[in-house]
């Protein structure tokens, strides 16, 4: 196996070694991330960002765009022909429609390629021409990314971390009374091992409704073409002395061994360890209304996410001969439009200390963090109410499911983020002194004039902290 994967790595860089050098000398190519948790709206953010890059009216915060040095910005065939094509125009036509709509999720990995022509900056601007920087997105989903921490742990370990997660959650419960009095030693049933599957797939998906983050293996909410084959047909067992070869046991262990062999690993050596920026969004409020146990799920979600990166500062011959490390990581708290902007600082803080948390747990080797609070498509406007002799802080926007105009004052979030934390740690079932509510909105009807993309809020200020430096 050590030998196996050495020789990946080698072949993989002799591979890359020719790209690399004409990418590093001529025209630079830089590969960006993009991964959410549980409807962060990564679909939103790769179209918006993309139009407003093409568009770049409503991005002031992206230094190159404001200083007018980006010449043009024109979308090319994606470099790698075996992935699908992130459908930008699609998406872009779905939220710019007469009548707007929310696009569709991207259910596996897809990527665009965009191409600005840049011009130069400081003593090279005199006597240098527009230069060609290459960046290529790369769309994947959140749960194949948590599935990166499954390659350092066994069958045992993984099934006995799991089983002591979800012991107390009632969306395990039907599960959970399928293992009472199980015998895994006793020989393999295929029947009996489809259904266990089966049991953990719905609690899975029951889970990840319910607003928690640790929701592996992904391919079991995504299983596309992998639906029904026995590499997803596995379940965790309770702890207990080896069984036989071919008992319920050994198959469970050797279909998780085959998971990551042929599910993971493929995954992390042809796109995920390719990754120059990476960006993870976050629907952070949603946490947060969903209560305590939701909010600390994400806390350990996060620390397993800068876990599985391998980050650290791609100098020029580090890039040639070891391969990139991710250089910025951004974690994006979405829909802050939910919000009046007045409470923006407040959720920016809260991403902070929650990845501050995880930023302790990892060792990152030089590599550039940050949080923010955005939205990719601004859905609401702000206003205020008076109620009960005070003015409220509030939003308007168009309910999804009705279409009726709503105003939604979600709550005040505490100015001190431990106050979320300190009760997610402890355990808490519920916020003792406040409560936080969502509304879903649908995409605001646009009238966007000539070079302006779609309205959004900090999406610049993020574009900044991606490319910004490679511009």
């Amino acid at each position: 196996m050590a030998i196996t994967q050495l020789a990946e790595g080698l072949t993989r860089s002799i591979e890359g070694l020719g790209d690399r050098l004409s990418g590093a000398l001529f025209e630079p190519v830089l590969r960006v991330g993009v991964t959410g948790l549980a409807r962060a709206g990564k679909t939103v953010f790769i179209t918006s960002l993309v139009a407003n890059l093409m568009d770049r009216a409503r991005m002031p915060g992206l230094l190159a765009a404001s200083e007018g040095r980006i010449a043009a910005a024109f979308l090319q065939p994606q470099p790698d022909d075996t992935l699908p094509r992130f459908d930008f125009e699609h998406h872009l036509a779905a939220l710019t429609a007469a009548e707007p709509h929310w696009p569709e999720s991207t259910r596996a990995v897809s990527e665009l390629r965009l191409s600005l022509r840049v011009r130069p900056t400081g003593l090279l601007a005199g006597v240098s021409g527009p230069r060609t920087v290459h960046l290529d997105i790369v769309d994947y989903p959140g749960e194949w990314l948590l599935d990166l921490a499954l390659l350092d742990k066994s069958y045992a370990t993984w099934s006995a971390e799991v089983l002591a997660r979800i012991e107390k959650r009632p969306e395990a419960a039907t599960f959970l009374a399928a293992l009472g009095g199980l015998d895994a030693n006793a020989p393999l049933q295929e029947p009996e091992a489809q259904a266990l599957a089966q049991g953990f797939t719905t609690y899975l998906h029951a889970a990840r409704d319910a607003g928690f983050y640790d929701c592996t293996p992904g391919r079991f909410l995504l299983p596309g073409d992998l639906a029904g084959s026995p590499v997803v047909t596995f379940a965790p067992l309770p702890a207990g002395p080896d069984g036989p070869r071919a008992s319920l046991r050994a198959e469970m262990a050797r279909r998780y061994e085959a998971y990551k062999r042929e599910v993971v690993r493929p995954f992390f050596r042809d796109h995920f360890s390719r990754i120059d920026r990476q960006v993870v969004l976050v629907d952070a409020l949603d946490a947060i209304h969903k209560g305590p146990p939701a909010v600390d799920d994400m806390r350990r979600a996060m620390a397993d996410i800068l876990g599985a990166f391998r980050p650290g500062r791609n100098a020029f011959l580090t890039r040639l001969l070891m391969g990139r490390r991710v250089e910025k990581i951004l974690f994006a708290a979405t829909k802050a439009d939910h919000l009046h902007h007045s409470q923006h600082p407040e959720l920016t803080a809260i991403m902070a200390a929650l990845m501050r948390e995880a930023r302790d747990r990892a060792d990152f080797a030089g590599a550039d963090t940050q949080s923010m609070a955005i939205a990719a498509l601004r859905a609401t406007v702000e206003e205020q109410i008076d109620h009960g002799g005070r003015s409220l802080d509030c939003v308007r926007g168009r309910l999804l499911d009705t279409g009726k105009q709503a105003v939604l004052y979600p709550g005040a979030l505490p100015q001190d983020p431990g106050a979320l934390l300190s009760a997610a740690r402890s355990g808490a079932t519920g916020w003792l002194d406040a409560e936080y509510n969502v509304m879903r909105f649908a995409p605001a009807r646009l009238a966007l004039r000539p070079g302006e993309g779609p309205p959004h809020i900090r999406l610049d200020r993020a574009a900044q902290f991606l490319l910004g430096d490679r511009l």
